[in-house]
Formats: C-alpha cells, structure tokens, sequence
C-alpha cells in the first residue's frame, strides 16, 4: 500500500529560513487553480517570499515545514519524509497558517476572496431531487 506518497495531482512547497519554496512551472508540475490560490494566499495575505524554483530532494531533509495542497487534499503538511521527521514531526506555524486561512477562504469568510467561491443555495438543492 503506498499512503507516503504525493501523487501528481498535488503540489508541492517546503519553508526552510522563513521562505516558501515551490517547484517552477518548468520543472513538469501541475499547474492548476489550487496552486495558484495558495501562492497568492502565502504572498498577499501571509506576506512571506515565495522562490519558484527547482527543488533538491537534500533540501527536503532539511526545511523546517512541507505541506502538499490539491484541489482533492485543499492543503495538508508532510511531517514525515523517509522516515524522517521534518522540523519537529509536526504541522508548522506557516503551514497551520495557511491551512486555516484556505479553509476560511474556500467556505466563503474570507470578504477579499468571495469572487472564488460559487453560492450554492438550499432551496435549489431541495427543488433539484424533487
């Protein structure tokens, strides 16, 4: 059974020194809506600096936070990378951050973002399985 595994439709960032790092778009990722949200929820509304670039599998070992984030997954911290803890084996301060502001973001709480999220209303449910 393979459940340590990031599978293609999920991207990857790490933080190592404060900085959050993605692979480039160059480097055959999945460039999607999900990815592009969370790059600007981290440059914008966390206001960290955020480097586009190729990613070394040492420097993984060495980040102090990973997290994954998919349209399926929303955003989820790796704590753990080949039996290894990453920074203290637990979700991060960054990546608690941002997973609390994607979730207020995507249920509409978030004034700054209602643009991204489509009103789906009760009464339009109840008619739809009548």
């Amino acid at each position: 059974m393979c459940r340590d595994v990031a599978y293609v439709a999920d991207n990857f960032f790490l933080v190592r020194d404060g900085v959050v790092c993605t692979p480039a778009v160059t480097d055959n990722i999945l460039e999607g809506i999900t990815r592009r949200t969370i790059l600007r929820l981290l440059r914008e509304d966390l206001g960290l600096e955020v480097q586009e670039r190729s990613i070394d599998r040492s420097e993984v070992y060495l980040a102090e936070e990973v997290f994954l984030c998919g349209a399926a997954m929303q955003v989820a911290a790796v704590t753990w990378v080949d039996h290894r803890p990453i920074g203290t084996g637990n979700p991060g301060r960054i990546t608690s951050s941002l997973m609390d502001l994607y979730e207020r973001v995507v249920r509409g709480r978030v004034q700054k973002y209602l643009e991204f999220c489509m009103p789906v209303y009760q009464e339009q449910e109840t008619a739809r399985r009548r």
